[in-house]
Parts: structure tokens; sequence; C-alpha cells
């Protein structure tokens, strides 16, 4: 039932319509209607941690919700102006996978851990589209990322590390929460990243 909430939720934020309490109800058995908050609060969970955005009620009066990015990406949290759904999440465990490494990141641990997710360089995603495209030059192109070939490497390799945007909208104690809601864990279980990150 909340995958199928899920589902309205994201197609309505993807066609830039209001999300209405009447249009989730409709979906949602009359059987369960009584349990409609519940349902709620769990399906925006899911939606938080996987694209790092919060559902908020827009109009308390006639019941109206939006989904807005936990950053301040522009087209809240979208790469492409008016399409597609929000790329936030897949920057929040980018900037995760930095921190818990140190710093910065080398480009094949950035896809070792992607490709847990099953998002993969080069392989369409119905999320993210062309990843590596998003990642190694929209998100780089925005300043959320840097990316740098790593000076004497041979092979050349390439790493990552945060851009001046990511420093400034959001913070290491954000980017830990939003890991440990996603492995369904708190933070104090990253025990030296929880430090650095106070």
């Amino acid at each position: 039932m909340t995958s199928l909430l899920e589902q309205l939720l994201l197609c309505k934020y993807k066609m830039k319509q209001p999300i209405m309490k009447e249009d989730m109800l409709k979906i949602i058995h009359p059987r369960y209607h009584h349990q409609f908050a519940e349902i709620l609060k769990r399906t925006s969970e899911h939606i938080k941690a996987v694209f790092a955005v919060d559902l908020k009620e827009v109009d308390s009066t006639i019941h109206s919700y939006d989904l807005v990015s936990k950053l301040n990406l522009p087209n809240n949290g979208r790469v492409w102006v008016g399409r597609g759904l929000p790329k936030t999440g897949l920057l929040m465990t980018v900037l995760g996978v930095m921190f818990v490494k140190g710093s910065c990141a080398a480009e094949e641990d950035i896809w070792k851990f992607l490709n847990m997710m099953r998002v993969y360089a080069g392989r369409k995603h119905f999320i993210y589209r062309e990843p590596r495209k998003l990642i190694t030059r929209d998100l780089v192109t925005m300043k959320y990322l840097e990316y740098r070939q790593v000076a004497h490497s041979d092979p050349p390799r390439s790493e990552f590390l945060w851009g001046p945007r990511a420093h400034a909208e959001t913070s290491k104690m954000k980017v830990l929460e939003f890991l440990t809601k996603v492995n369904d864990t708190v933070p104090s279980a990253f025990s030296i990243q929880y430090e650095e990150a106070l």
C-alpha cells in the first residue's frame, strides 16, 4: 500500500501537480482510511530516505502537500528544469561515501557503493537517468561536487570532494543522519564520523 502511495506522490511531483489528500485516499482501500496518517508517515519516511526530500503540507485547509528538497538545490532537487525526480538522495549518498572515506573518495569507491544500490555508470537509471553524467558533470557544474584527477596516479584515477555548495548548504551531521536513515541505524554507529560531525 505504501509503494502505491509513493508512486502517486512521485508521479504528482514529476508532473508538477498538487498532491491532494483526496487523491491519496482514492488509492487506499476504504478499509484502511482510518490508518491514513500512519500510511502517509511510512511513505514519506521512505521517500525522505531515498530521495532526500520531505513531504510538507502546503495548505491545511485543502490538505495539499508538496515534496521539498532537504538541500537548496535549484528546481527542488531536480537537475533538469521542471523535469524528473529529485536527485538529492544520490547527492547525499555520494557526500556520505566521501565523509566516511575521509574528506574525499576515489571514483571507484563511489561506484562500488552505488553499484550495491543498483546504480551503475553508463546504464540508464529510472530516477537518475545516466548517473555518471549526473555525478561527474551536472553536480560538478552546480558546484556540489569537485571531480579531479589524482596527481601522479598510474593508471590515471579520479576522486571526488565536497564542492563549495555542499559545504554551504548541508553539514556533515545532516549527511550522517541521512546515511543512518538509509542504513536503519543511529549516527553514533559511525563513531569516528559522528565525533567529527559534532
